[in-house]
């Protein structure tokens, strides 16, 4: 049996850039692959094209959606750095990105593992797996539970009701990371939409915080989430751009609040999904941009790419590729 000492010795580290040219090398790799041609490659230059044009258009909001997962993995410093070069006007993502986000920003390590191992094991040991990436028990659910309940004392002295966009900025100003995506959202002024925000081990944690006040007395008041509130701002977001642009790493509910909102000023100017989900299934996750079309999510004219693979090793190539461009660009 391997030991936990012997699993636990890589940790991941967070694609943090301080300057996006440390990547520039990747930018030679378009005028490559715009030659080149065939197959996928034709996907990812499409891809780069469509958002170096999102970004220059100043009349433009921009969009990003992506799954909690990705937030596990070192492509959390990447997101990061995006919303330090304020090169999103407005993120939509799952509770779970929160979890993630938290723990790792308080000095919970993840590690690097492999999708085989036996999960009797790490379970023996103590040790969560989320594919092939390993999160000591300690390192997740009592460091958020523990950083939730203390924000929430300091909170509550000023407000017992608060969005989840308003929470998310609250925490966000409390966190001493440069790489956690709270902290840089919340620093730059760029809004996180989490609807799904319940379902994590934050929500559980507000859950049981607000058990916790009602076991010291009943005549406290509970802390309140105003879920119908981030509606409203997302809907001024929408109502007040002249265009909009979405790029989306993976699928769900962080996807679907974008697309949805999308369809009441008319859909989506500009679309970039990348995804290893299939539409053959009829899932939301699988469906391409052109779907989109059909419920006015996506503007008929709207340039759109579905980018096929893992965002983990797409996403950081297509910033690369473009990199050189987008470091040109004053979006704010």
């Amino acid at each position: 049996m391997i030991s936990r000492d012997q699993l636990l010795k890589n940790p991941i580290e967070d694609i943090y850039l301080e300057d996006l040219l440390e990547i520039k090398n990747f930018s030679k790799l378009i005028d490559i692959y715009r030659k080149m041609g065939g197959f996928s490659v034709d996907f990812l230059v499409n891809a780069s094209e469509i958002l170096i044009k999102m970004l220059e258009d100043n009349k433009c909001k921009i969009f990003l959606g992506f799954t909690a997962n990705l937030i596990a993995t070192g492509l959390r410093g990447l997101i990061s750095s995006l919303l330090r070069y304020h090169l999103v006007d407005a993120i939509i993502t799952t509770g779970g990105t929160i979890d993630h986000d938290i723990a790792r920003a308080l000095g919970g390590k993840y590690y690097k593992g492999k999708f085989q191992y036996d999960d009797k094991m790490l379970k023996s040991l103590e040790i969560h797996r989320l594919g092939n990436i390993l999160v000591p028990v300690e390192n997740y659910g009592p460091i958020i539970e523990r950083f939730t309940h203390e924000t929430l004392e300091t909170i509550i002295q000023t407000t017992r009701k608060l969005s989840p966009s308003e929470l998310l900025r609250e925490i966000g100003k409390r966190i001493p990371d440069k790489n956690s995506i709270l902290y840089q959202a919340a620093i730059n002024d760029i809004p996180i939409f989490s609807p799904g925000i319940v379902d994590s081990a934050f929500g559980t944690a507000l859950f049981t915080y607000n058990e916790h006040i009602r076991a010291v007395s009943n005549s406290l008041k509970n802390f309140e989430l105003d879920i119908i509130k981030d509606l409203k701002k997302i809907s001024d977001i929408v109502f007040d751009s002249k265009k909009m642009g979405a790029i989306i790493l993976g699928g769900g509910i962080s996807k679907h609040h974008i697309i949805w909102w999308s369809q009441f000023k008319g859909g989506l100017d500009y679309a970039i999904y990348i995804t290893t989900a299939v539409e053959w299934d009829g899932s939301l996750s699988g469906a391409k941009t052109r779907e989109a079309i059909s419920w006015g999510k996506l503007k008929p004219e709207a340039e759109h790419v579905n980018l096929p693979g893992d965002a983990t090793i797409l996403f950081p190539l297509l910033i690369g590729i473009s990199a050189q461009k987008i470091i040109q660009i004053k979006r704010r």
